[in-house]
């Protein structure tokens, strides 16, 4: 049983955000705009998620594993919960997960996932990633309105910028424990002393250093006059270096998020990277769960392989595996969400209901006289993609809104066209892999003579 259109007051979708939207379902990618005009179901997983920021925001840690399968919409979930941090006034960094981008390395690939993680920070005011200059000049600014500095421009001179650099440094002595905490300092200073001068070479390479751009420590003592860099080594303190920061800054906090995370377990063919990315994984969840950090939470996205398998996923790993095993209570059907790992569960036939009439309400710019099929039509697709698809259909919402964008596309696009007999003469094919596919490295998976 489906349930009847949804009858609240319509609210106005933008063209920019229609756009957005569509394009990305047809992709089959999470749109970055317009998110919660579509966004349906996952009520207890975000009162979760709800619950983890606000510890957060009193000082706490969090971490949370989402898994599901390919298509279940983790990535919209991940990118759900960033919408409700920012509105939080939490920062937050996100970043996909590659071989070349992960958590341990020697090559780089750790400062590279770092680097990734800073050129998207996020916040409410620039949602779309790219706001750590804007973090730092407001900081930086307020720094220099306590200092009474605020409009010395060229004026003030280097010894009064040097002064007033000196008291950034003391606002940042609580970071001065921390791994990196006085070149983190140093940074910021030498970014206060070009903001006070005028000096946009000065500020533009303490935004590379904090970025982690500088490839070796002597570029960044002649640009700075620091002798540290961020190296693969770093990743996870100046992670919660960021956290600290955050907090100092008027934050909530920070929230990381990470998604693609089977890339470690199956793309990562090598068995000691893997254990060498799966220890680091372990210091992280063994931190959040002692009380070791504060101001951050972690996010990490990946399907049920990443997770389960024994071989390669995160229980071959002993310690994680039992950090992560699942309330043994829970198999009679029970939710429980106290521990770290968020399973998203198969949509129900009602969700995807809502979520069809959701994507032909931004067809139709939230406009109902516009709607380009009637409620009729959302019965026969989901029944027509069931007898199809499966129960498959049910378990990959991307599937379902994917071939319901093209369906209502062509339907614009040929406005002669009768809706039953577009539904009734196309093939649908589901369009993503079923769990696992492509994340069995160069291994073995069969063999038959």
């Amino acid at each position: 049983m489906t349930p009847d259109a949804p009858s609240a007051k319509p609210i106005k979708i933008f063209p920019r955000e229609r756009g957005a939207v569509l394009q990305s379902l047809a992709a089959g990618v999470v749109p970055r705009v317009g998110l919660h005009h579509i966004q349906v179901g996952r009520k207890d997983e975000t009162t979760a998620l709800l619950k983890d920021l606000e510890r957060v925001a009193d000082g706490g840690a969090a971490i949370r594993f989402v898994i599901g399968r390919f298509g279940t919409g983790k990535s919209f979930f991940l990118n759900l919960v960033k919408t409700l941090a920012l509105e939080k006034k939490f920062i937050v960094m996100q970043a996909d997960v590659t071989p070349t981008r992960r958590l341990s390395a020697s090559a780089g690939q750790a400062a590279a996932l770092y680097t990734e993680l800073t050129r998207n920070m996020a916040v409410r005011s620039k949602p779309e990633g790219g706001a750590l200059p804007g973090v730092v000049e407001g900081w930086i600014g307020e720094s220099a309105r306590q200092s009474g500095t605020t409009d010395a421009g060229r004026a003030a001179g280097a010894a009064q910028a040097a002064e007033a650099a000196k008291k950034v440094r003391e606002r940042l002595r609580p970071l001065s424990d921390r791994v990196g905490g006085y070149a983190f300092a140093d940074v910021l200073g030498k970014y206060l002393e070009g903001y006070l001068t005028d000096n946009e070479a000065i500020q533009e390479a303490a935004l590379r250093w904090l970025r982690g751009e500088y490839a070796t420590r002597t570029e960044a003592r002649e640009a700075l006059g620091v002798r540290s860099i961020v190296t693969d080594r770093d990743l996870y303190d100046y992670l919660k270096l960021w956290g600290a920061f955050a907090r100092l800054a008027g934050y909530a906090g920070l929230l990381v998020s990470l998604d693609e995370m089977g890339a470690l377990s199956h793309r990562l063919n090598n068995a000691l990277a893997r254990s060498a990315n799966y220890e680091v994984l372990l210091q992280i969840l063994n931190d959040c769960l002692q009380g070791d950090v504060s101001g951050i939470g972690f996010l990490f996205a990946g399907t049920d392989a990443f997770l389960d398998d024994p071989r390669r996923g995160l229980m071959s790993c002993g310690a994680l595996a039992g950090r992560l095993a699942a309330n043994p209570y829970t198999k009679a059907g029970l939710k429980d969400f106290f521990g770290p790992v968020i399973r998203l569960e198969t949509l129900s036939p009602e969700d995807l209901y809502l979520l069809l009439h959701n994507i032909r309400n931004v067809f139709a710019l939230g406009e109902p006289a516009k709607y380009l099929v009637p409620d009729e039509a959302l019965h026969a697709f989901i029944q027509r993609c069931a007898q199809t698809l499966g129960a498959s259909f049910y378990q990959t919402p991307r599937d379902a809104s994917k071939a319901f964008v093209g369906f209502l596309s062509l339907l614009e696009q040929n406005p002669g066209v009768d809706w039953r007999a577009l539904l009734g003469n196309t093939s649908i094919e589901p369009f993503f892999p079923d769990e696992g596919a492509g994340e069995q490295g160069d291994e073995l998976t069969s063999f038959t003579l």
